[in-house]
């Protein structure tokens, strides 16, 4: 007897499946290749105009090949990094792939206002002060510098408020859990 289902695949044993998704945030496709252009095409630009009007300085040269080649670079990231979804269990925030973003556990608080240093469409997990300090970068879907994790982009901005809103609630009943334990 095979241990495959209808579809073909192998089945896993209960400790060995993914942990259930709570909430998927997905790069919507619209953003996705709106950014890839605006950013390719700035990248272009660069190398149009080294060859159709070249500074006459070497430097300006080797600038806006430079820069060119940066920009193509990132658009490449973009497109792959956006490939993926971010997604909430109930444990932690992680990429579609696997990569931990952050636990739960070590959120402070989430901002979302119209003030926050965040990404478009998106909202910061500020982490507790005991976190280690970290970067990280998926461009165009969540950032890290130190205690700040900033999550959005080319998401679609009901999906990342949506999201906000359930990592809050999830910081105030686990805070109102510890007082009710003390």
């Amino acid at each position: 007897m095979s241990d495959q289902n209808e579809d073909g695949y192998k089945a896993m044993s209960a400790e060995h499946q993914p942990e259930e998704k709570v909430f998927a945030l997905p790069a919507t496709m619209p953003r996705r290749v709106f950014a890839v252009v605006t950013l390719g095409g700035l990248g272009l630009i660069h190398f149009w105009i080294l060859l159709t009007t070249p500074p006459v300085a070497l430097i300006g040269k080797v600038f806006l090949l430079a820069m060119g080649a940066v920009l193509l670079y990132g658009t490449y990231r973009l497109w792959v990094s956006t490939s993926r979804d971010i997604l909430m269990t109930a444990e932690d925030v992680r990429e579609e792939g696997g990569r931990v973003l952050c636990q739960i556990d070590d959120i402070h608080h989430v901002q979302r206002g119209a003030f926050a240093f965040k990404p478009s469409n998106g909202f910061v997990i500020v982490l507790n002060d005991n976190m280690p300090s970290r970067r990280g970068w998926a461009p165009g879907l969540w950032w890290r510098l130190g205690r700040r994790i900033g999550v959005g982009g080319v998401t679609s901005p009901g999906a990342g408020k949506a999201m906000a809103d359930v990592l809050a609630a999830r910081v105030v009943h686990r805070r109102l859990d510890e007082q009710a334990e003390t």
